[in-house]
């Protein structure tokens, strides 16, 4: 069973860092790109950065310069590093990636548990 297993989160202060990872396990063919997303109470879930198989990355502007996601293709792990944290990165954070299983010939979204950032002011 393909499935992704998050680590890290909790709480800071303003200015703190935190860092995430999250490891991809089971009949895992491929991955294709692997991303960070996060969920505010009462918004919407949104993308923080993505990172290519072969290493290209895209950020959301709100974390541009702060945080930094790389991976490692041979242990099917993403890290997201958060510097400078604000309040308002507040929210639940998911691992996503493009995966394919070896029992199938395409590749689906797979999603983590989900782990808690909480920054206080």
């Amino acid at each position: 069973q393909v499935q992704l297993v998050e680590s890290g989160g909790g709480s800071v202060q303003a200015g703190g860092s935190l860092r995430l990872s999250c490891a991809a396990s089971g009949s895992i063919a491929s991955i294709n790109v692997m991303a960070y997303y996060r969920q505010a109470p009462g918004k919407q879930r949104e993308l923080v950065a993505l990172i290519t198989s072969g290493g290209t990355s895209n950020y959301a502007d709100s974390v541009k310069g702060r945080f930094t996601i790389s991976r490692d293709n041979v242990k099917k792990t993403v890290t997201l590093q958060m510097d400078s944290l604000k309040p308002e990165d507040t929210a639940v954070y998911y691992c996503n990636a493009d995966m394919r299983d070896w029992r199938s010939i395409t590749s689906r979204q797979y999603w983590g548990q989900g782990t808690q950032v909480t920054v206080s002011a």
